[in-house]
């Protein structure tokens, strides 16, 4: 009777589960709506769950019908409510105008917690010395010179002579492999003063790169489903809290590594970075200011200054590899399947090479410099535009402290989670025009062919406001000199058939990566 009756419950209950997901397809033909259904107790989450393998798209489509900014209702008791907003006039307020009212929240801290207490996750008083500190470093003329010389040595000696091997040999190559590999390598450099050279014609296994794409989509599932949820699925050790669990150690790891190394060096008094281009990695540059101020230090405080080298260079390889890799990435794709905007880089890039001096390391293979590249104007809205239509962080979160009311007439209270999609704003009509949806770095160009400003809470790649992204300058000198030195010497091919799709992650990674073949490109006439 007991197995009867435990067979019987199971059939009720699948019985119960067929008439849900029946009645919610009814809802939905019948709405005709993106909106999803509000349903007791369970909010919208079962609608969300339904259409989590294309979030990205539904997400557009949500936001276009309702009017950019929606309400999403999780279930009960489980804080899942969301302020979902891309209109520009709300943006203003809670990155600028409100910015004191709208922090991370102590639920990003939570989601993001491998990320330590770096300046991705601080507020207040210790994001802003984090700030100020980081903006010290990474503005100074001596550091933008070192990203220069080292991103340009990088695409010389590395990248170009790379491509060039697999546009002999005529093989297929993963462009977004590649560009991972390259950022992996500079960011290590800008960051611990060493070159691991993971892009070599071998492809060797990066385990920290392997970790961080899978800390990645598991930070990314934890925007999906209920707090609660995941933290059981962390105190149990299963799914993707078990892959992330792993991939933790493997990055405390590999950090724990470059800081001990370098504290070696600091003791030894030797310094391994190139002549002439001194302590500017960021690594050294941290470990020479705490020694400046402090002499004598307990076991305690060595430990807490520990912490905070891991949890800032965490923070920094992240900033620094996924986002740049993930942007050239698309950029690539975007350009092979509008040639007209790559005739227009390259007839660019023709009237600059002139200039040039036979600066590069071959007659034929041509690297450009920061100063050449500061000029291209062209190159630098198409980068723009790509990063629009393809933003490396696809979204942005924000809680509030008080009750206040949008610009857009939603009211926030204590608390209330506030989710910026990126992706979604730039296909918005109302914020872009109805080209919106277009490879168009034109409209990034003035009629005076310079460019033109658009304001940092209508384009969020390099967030807005008082928190707005210290290595933007970085980024786009390691874009610029990546993209000149490819477009110029190499045509793009994307294999034919591949599919290219957005991964669900945290970083705008392709699902399938960028399959490609490479040809050399000769300029005895137009390409």
């Amino acid at each position: 009777m007991a197995a009867e009756a435990i067979l019987l419950s199971r059939s009720d209950f699948l019985l119960a589960f067929v008439c849900f997901v029946f009645c919610y397809y009814l809802c939905q033909i019948f709405r005709r709506s993106n909106v999803p259904v509000d349903w007791p107790v369970a909010g919208m989450l079962p609608g969300l769950l339904l259409r989590f393998r294309r979030i990205y798209e539904w997400g557009t489509c949500l936001l276009r019908e309702v009017g950019c900014t929606f309400v999403f209702r999780g279930p009960w008791l489980l804080g899942m409510n969301y302020v979902v907003t891309c209109d520009p006039a709300n943006l203003q307020h809670v990155f600028s105008a409100g910015f004191s009212n709208y922090p991370k929240g102590e639920e990003f801290s939570e989601i993001f917690d491998v990320l330590g207490d770096g300046i991705f996750n601080s507020d207040g008083e210790s994001w802003k010395k984090q700030r100020m500190r980081a903006h010290g470093l990474i503005s100074s003329r001596s550091f933008r010179s070192f990203v220069a010389g080292s991103s340009r040595r990088k695409v010389e000696q590395g990248l170009i002579p790379l491509l060039d091997g697999i546009a002999r040999q005529g093989t297929v190559v993963d462009l977004q492999d590649v560009f991972l590999r390259l950022t992996f390598d500079s960011t290590c450099h800008l960051v611990f003063g060493v070159d691991p050279c993971c892009l070599s014609i071998e492809f060797p296994t990066i385990p920290f790169a392997r970790a961080m794409d899978d800390a990645m989509g598991a930070l990314f599932l934890r925007h999906i489903v209920p707090p609660a949820l995941w933290k059981l699925m962390k105190w149990l050790g299963i799914g993707e809290e078990k892959k992330l669990a792993t991939a933790w150690k493997e990055m405390d790891r590999f950090i724990a590594e470059r800081i001990a190394e370098k504290k070696k060096q600091r003791s030894l008094g030797k310094n391994h970075i190139r002549e002439g281009e001194g302590k500017l990695d960021l690594l050294s540059s941290y470990i020479d200011d705490h020694d400046d101020e402090e002499q004598h230090t307990s076991q305690q405080e060595s430990s807490k200054f520990d912490k905070l080298l891991r949890d800032t260079t965490m923070n920094l390889m992240l900033a620094g590899r996924d986002t740049t890799g993930a942007g050239l990435t698309w950029f690539f794709w975007l350009l092979c399947n509008n040639p007209t905007v790559e005739f227009r880089i390259l007839e660019e890039l023709k009237k600059a090479a002139p200039l040039r001096n036979e600066r590069s390391s071959s007659d034929d293979l041509v690297v450009f410099d920061a100063e050449e590249l500061s000029k291209l104007v062209y190159l630098h809205a198409a980068l723009c535009e790509s990063l629009r239509l393809f933003p490396p962080v696809p979204f942005e979160h924000k809680a509030a402290l008080q009750h206040e009311v949008l610009p857009s007439g939603h009211g926030v209270g204590p608390g209330t989670k506030i989710l910026i999609p990126l992706h979604a704003m730039a296909r918005m009509e109302g914020i872009w025009g109805e080209d919106c949806l277009e490879f168009k770095p034109e409209r990034w160009i003035s009629e005076k062919g310079r460019m033109r400003h658009e304001p940092s809470y209508k384009f969020l790649s390099f967030n807005s406001g008082p928190r707005t992204c210290l290595g933007k300058e970085v980024a786009f000198t390691q874009m610029k000199t990546v993209v000149a030195a490819m477009v110029y010497n190499f045509q793009v091919e994307v294999l034919q058939g591949h599919v290219v799709e957005p991964k669900l992650s945290i970083i705008l990674h392709m699902k399938n990566g960028l399959r490609v073949r490479i040809k050399r490109r000769t300029h005895e006439g137009v390409v």
